[in-house]
C-alpha cells in the first residue's frame, strides 16, 4: 500500500512563495498555501493562477489556496514559511501560537531580522526552541522554477534527517535538490548577495561595463565569505549553490528585483519610486543595513556594502559611491 501523499504549509503566497507551492504540488503533495490577504486567496482560487506575480501558470491539482492559517498548519507535516524578511518573526510567532509543540520548520525567505539584526534561524531558535530548522536557498528566479525550467537549490539543515526530508519534498520535475548542514553560510549567502546584486545594478545602470561588474561579483563574495566566516559559516559554502550560484543570479539577470532597484537608483530614482516601479519587496534595501551593522559589530571589512548603504540610507550619489571604490588603497587580493 503507497503511503499517503504529505501535507505541506506554504505560509505567503507572492512570487517565491507561489513558485515553491507549485513545485511541491507537482511533485505529489498535499499543499496549503497561505496567503495574508483573504482578497489575494480569493483570486488564486478564482484564476486558478496567480495572475498578480505569476500569470499563465496554472496552480496544479493538489495545491488549495488558504487564507485560515490555523488550518493550514493545523495539520501539516512540514511549515514552509516564504514571506518576507521584516514578517518572518511575526508569522513564526503565529505558528508558535498555533503549533507549539511544532517538531520543525523551515524557510526560504532571504533576509536577516531587522529588529534584532540577526538571522532567521536565531528568530525561529527563540520562538520554538525544540523546532529542528531547515532553511532553502540557492539561484532561483520564481518564474523559471513556475515555468518548470530546470533549478539547483540548497536546503540547509541542523538536522540532516529534516533536511534530507525538505529536499525530497522538492526534488524533482527538472529540480534538484541539495543538502547542507551549514545553516548559517547558506542564510549568509542568500540574504547577502542581495546587497551586491544593487551594486551591480549601480555599475550597470551608469554604463561601467562589463569589467566592473566582475570586480564586483568578486570582490562582493570576498565581503561575504568574510561575515560568513566571522558568524560561524564554513568558507565551502560560499563556493556553492547558496553563495557564488545565488550572488552571479542576482547579479547578471534583469528578473532580479535587486539588481532592478541598483538599475533604477542609477537612472536617479529614489527608493519609494523605485520600489513603485519594481511592484515586489526588494530584500536587499533592508540588508544593505543589517549587514552593515553586522560588519561594524564584528569588525569586518566590507567597502561595497558600506558604498551601497551611503546609496540607500545617506544620500550618496551612486556615481560617487563607485568613484569612492575605485579610489580605494591599492593592495593584495
Amino acid at each position: 500500500m503507497s503511503s499517503a501523499p504529505p501535507r505541506l504549509a506554504v505560509l505567503g503566497a507572492g512570487s517565491w512563495g507561489t513558485a515553491l507551492a507549485i513545485q511541491l504540488a507537482r511533485n505529489g503533495a498535499r499543499v496549503a498555501l497561505w496567503g495574508h490577504d483573504p482578497a489575494e486567496v480569493d483570486a488564486l482560487e478564482r484564476d486558478g493562477e496567480n495572475r498578480h506575480y505569476l500569470p499563465g501558470v496554472a496552480l496544479p491539482a493538489g495545491l488549495t489556496p488558504a487564507s485560515d492559517l490555523a488550518a493550514c498548519v493545523g495539520d501539516a507535516d512540514e511549515v514552509l514559511v516564504v514571506v518576507p524578511s521584516h514578517a518572518f518573526a511575526a508569522v513564526v510567532d503565529r505558528v508558535a501560537d498555533l503549533r507549539p509543540g511544532l517538531a520543525t520548520l523551515s524557510w526560504a525567505t532571504k533576509g536577516f531580522d531587522p529588529h534584532s539584526g540577526g538571522l532567521l534561524s536565531d528568530v525561529a531558535a527563540a520562538r520554538l526552541p525544540d523546532c529542528g530548522r531547515a532553511v532553502v536557498s540557492g539561484p532561483t528566479f520564481a518564474g523559471e522554477v513556475a515555468r518548470g525550467l530546470p533549478t539547483a537549490i540548497t536546503v540547509a539543515a541542523d538536522d540532516a534527517i529534516h533536511g534530507e526530508r525538505v529536499a525530497g519534498y522538492l526534488h524533482g520535475q527538472n529540480f534538484r535538490a541539495y543538502t547542507s548542514d551549514d545553516l548559517v553560510g547558506v542564510q549568509v549567502g542568500g540574504a547577502s548577495k542581495n546587497v551586491m546584486a544593487i551594486a551591480a545594478g549601480i555599475s550597470d545602470g551608469l554604463g561601467f561595463g562589463a569589467n566592473a561588474r566582475a570586480a564586483l561579483i568578486t570582490r562582493g563574495l570576498h565581503e561575504i565569505m568574510r561575515l560568513g566566516r566571522a558568524l560561524g559559516g564554513r568558507p565551502d559554502t560560499f563556493m556553492g549553490l547558496a553563495g557564488l550560484g545565488d550572488l552571479a543570479l542576482t547579479c547578471t539577470d534583469d528578473q532580479s528585483r535587486n539588481r532592478r532597484m541598483g538599475l533604477a537608483l542609477a537612472r536617479g530614482l529614489d527608493i519609494a519610486s523605485a520600489r513603485r516601479e519594481i511592484g515586489q519587496e526588494v530584500e536587499g534595501v533592508g540588508t544593505a543595513r543589517e549587514v552593515r551593522a553586522q560588519a561594524a559589530a564584528l569588525g569586518v571589512e566590507m567597502p561595497i556594502t558600506e558604498q551601497t548603504y551611503r546609496v540607500l540610507y545617506q544620500g550618496l550619489a551612486p556615481a560617487a559611491a563607485v568613484t569612492n571604490l575605485l579610489s580605494r588603497e591599492a593592495k593584495a587580493e
